[in-house]
């Protein structure tokens, strides 16, 4: 039988050949989407020009669409290998605010969903800051409203952990808005989770004595006093919603407020 002999350094060769064949196959020789994600760096110009366009979009956040700008744009300057702080709570605000404008609730509860990750990033980096905490919960807050049992019950304490940090942090975040988020906490688990209306007037009377320039904290205690048969008392802070000049800094929200605030006072007087 004739035999075949091969070089040493072929064999070598063809070894060397067949692992970088066998990796190319198991990890993938092209660049996809991933591995690009995975490299990409943002510097701080970009950062700094992302963080600026958004402001202005929120500030017209009366349009949808702005919100959705927003959040692409503050979206693609989040780096995965680096993150920014300020980066991460303003996409989590943003999301908070797209997510209550979404009319879709199947799409609410995606961009929910983001806007509680990057807030709970944004607390890991700053801690010590009020701006994660607050917004992880907002977002986690209007998950647990869409899906009460299995969301809610399980994430109600966390919630309130969360604003109780904001506001041993910064009472006054947000126009107090901690404050307001706990009153209202109070009020929507009343029959579910131990809510009690008399602990939302509790919060939100503290909170009105920070910011009284906030309408839905107004109109949280007018809940809250309506529960509680407070019936006068609810009425003048409706009456004050209508007749208040609103912060120029959410004229939108306000307008919500004020129709709110019709509303209750055409069904109860």
């Amino acid at each position: 039988m004739k035999e075949t002999f091969c070089h040493p350094k072929s064999l070598l060769d063809y070894k060397f050949l067949t692992i970088v064949i066998t990796l190319c196959l198991h990890f993938g020789c092209s660049q996809d989407a991933s591995s690009i994600n995975a490299i990409r760096t943002v510097n701080k110009s970009q950062i700094d020009d992302a963080i600026n366009q958004a402001e202005h979009l929120f500030a017209e956040r009366a349009s949808i669409e702005n919100l959705r700008k927003a959040a692409t744009v503050l979206n693609q300057a989040r780096d995965p290998n680096n993150r920014n702080y300020d980066v991460e709570w303003r996409y989590s605000k943003i999301c908070y605010f797209l997510g209550k404008a979404e009319k879709e609730p199947e799409e609410s509860e995606k961009i929910f969903e983001r806007g509680r990750d990057a807030g709970k990033i944004a607390a890991r980096l700053e801690p010590e800051k009020p701006d994660g905490h607050f917004w992880y919960a907002a977002n986690l807050g209007e998950l647990a409203r869409m899906s009460p049992i299995t969301v809610g019950l399980k994430s109600l304490d966390e919630i309130r952990e969360s604003f109780l940090r904001v506001i041993a942090i910064q009472p006054d975040y947000q126009g107090a808005s901690a404050f307001d988020a706990l009153g209202d906490i109070e009020l929507s688990t009343r029959f579910i989770g131990g809510g009690r209306p008399e602990k939302a007037v509790e919060y939100l009377e503290q909170g009105l004595k920070l910011a009284p320039d906030n309408s839905n904290i107004r109109l949280h205690l007018a809940q809250a006093y309506l529960y509680l048969k407070r019936d006068k008392e609810a009425r003048r802070e409706l009456e004050t919603i209508i007749s208040m000049k609103p912060n120029p800094d959410y004229v939108t929200e306000h307008a919500a407020a004020v129709e709110k605030a019709r509303e209750l006072l055409q069904k109860n007087f």
